[in-house]
């Protein structure tokens, strides 16, 4: 599920073409004014982008990137009451979606760059005794999504109603009623079963890569769910110059290289 990953200085270097860096030391400019680059980004993005935030800084001496990572729907809100951001990058369309039509980002400027499918973790433990995708339905076992109304709680619960095909009815009901907590967003969800607050959890593939120390059950792709993540520039922002070519540029360049699997390209 995972055959590519993000080439992280490829990246950079289409960022690069959007972002307006600071202008380089001069006799009339001895010390340019340092900027930051504001990004909105959903949780799953998290360890991908903070990658990508410290290499472009080190290349770009005066550029701060400055990143707000939580549920795309609640990014969404925070930019709707007034948040201050230069680019959105959400986990779903709906939010980005959501975005347009508050004018928050251009209508057409939006590029899905990046996808992602879902996955079971588990405790290294595995007290649950979760061997198979069935067993999300048994009594007494501790699940953690997130909520509905994140992404990837969406997805968890699209996921469930495709998995009941396969497993009869009444599996998805009683596999929410096994539902011991819903989060605000996927890292909260990994967290919980790290620290053995859960016995099984519906995250992305991404995440479940980040912490290695989970167990997985992978989800058979014709019951899985695509995700697609959009990225846009703000409309209001003046730090990114000709958004749409430099998106084009990072889709394009994005997966590159193998070495560290993490998404999937769409």
């Amino acid at each position: 599920m995972f055959r590519r990953s993000i080439r992280v200085t490829a990246l950079i270097v289409a960022l690069v073409s959007a972002c307006a860096v600071p202008a380089l030391p001069s006799a009339r400019n001895p010390t340019p004014k340092p900027q930051t680059l504001t990004v909105f980004a959903a949780a799953s993005l998290t360890d991908a982008f903070t990658e990508i935030g410290r290499d472009f800084e080190a290349a770009h001496p005066g550029v701060i990137v400055a990143f707000n990572f939580g549920g795309s729907q609640n990014l969404r809100t925070q930019l709707e009451l007034g948040a201050v951001a230069d680019v959105f990058a959400s986990a779903n369309q709906k939010e980005m979606e959501g975005a347009v039509t508050a004018g928050l980002v251009v209508s057409g400027a939006a590029q899905v760059f990046l996808t992602n499918q879902l996955i079971v973790i588990l405790p290294q433990d595995n007290p649950g005794r979760v061997e198979k995708l069935e067993d999300l339905a048994r009594s007494g076992l501790k699940l953690v999504l997130a909520a509905e109304d994140v992404p990837v709680g969406s997805y968890s619960r699209q996921v469930l109603e495709e998995l009941e095909t396969q497993f009869g009815a009444g599996f998805k009901d009683k596999t929410l009623a096994n539902v011991v907590s819903n989060e605000d967003n996927v890292k909260q969800i990994v967290a919980k079963v790290q620290l053995g607050e859960a016995d099984a959890g519906l995250v992305y593939g991404s995440d479940a890569v980040a912490a290695p120390e989970l167990k997985t059950l992978a989800i058979p792709t014709g019951f899985n769910v695509i995700a697609q993540y959009p990225i846009a520039a703000l409309a209001f922002s003046a730090r990114v110059r000709n958004p749409s070519a430099s998106l084009t540029a990072m889709s394009a360049s994005i997966f590159r290289s193998t070495s560290t699997p993490a998404f999937v390209r769409p």
